[in-house]
């Protein structure tokens, strides 16, 4: 994939915040999730509306989205931001050790890690990452939810319980 580092004229680059405000735009951000999916079934327009209101609630979301699995590998689902992977392998980047793993997975520095392997760099201006897992009623994995900052040391524990919980509320009842 050929990228640029320039920064596209429709993302705007993240803004980290602290972990108060970070706890009160997460339940805002979670309670209008709620009520919009309330008895929503279809798995993509779930994915669709829960990125789209985190990356407009959350300053440091610079790229939002769902890699599906298919086929052993996972594929670009819904997202916003820059254009996405098409293809990954549970064996690359840390959305293949999301998959493959089954754990969520926080990454303060993405430049810090082998380039290719440990992260693909779809877009180099992400500077940090946290993928979650995603799992349907059945506690099989159906997909990973990726978001990527502009800036290094985004993601924390309040991501992974708020992430976690958003997903297994509206994704684990399949």
């Amino acid at each position: 994939m050929v990228s640029s580092s320039e920064m596209p004229y429709f993302v705007r680059p993240s803004i980290n915040i602290a972990d108060a405000e970070k706890v009160e735009i997460y339940a805002k951000a979670q309670a209008e999730i709620d009520a919009l999916l309330q008895g929503e079934t279809h798995p993509i327009l779930k994915m669709a509306t829960i990125n789209c209101l985190l990356k407009t609630h959350l300053t440091y979301y610079y790229w939002t989205g769902f890699y599906l699995v298919h086929e052993e590998h996972l594929i670009v689902g819904p997202y916003q931001g820059t254009l996405g992977c098409l293809h990954i392998d549970f064996d690359r980047g840390v959305c293949g050790k999301a998959a493959r793993e089954k754990m969520t997975q926080i990454v303060t520095d993405t430049h810090a890690l082998e380039q290719g392997k440990d992260h693909i760099a779809c877009d180099p201006n992400s500077q940090s990452e946290i993928v979650v897992p995603v799992f349907n009623g059945k506690k099989e994995l159906i997909a990973v939810f990726d978001v990527d900052s502009s800036e290094k040391n985004s993601f924390n524990h309040i991501d992974q319980t708020y992430s976690e919980s958003i997903l297994n509320h509206h994704f684990s009842q399949e």
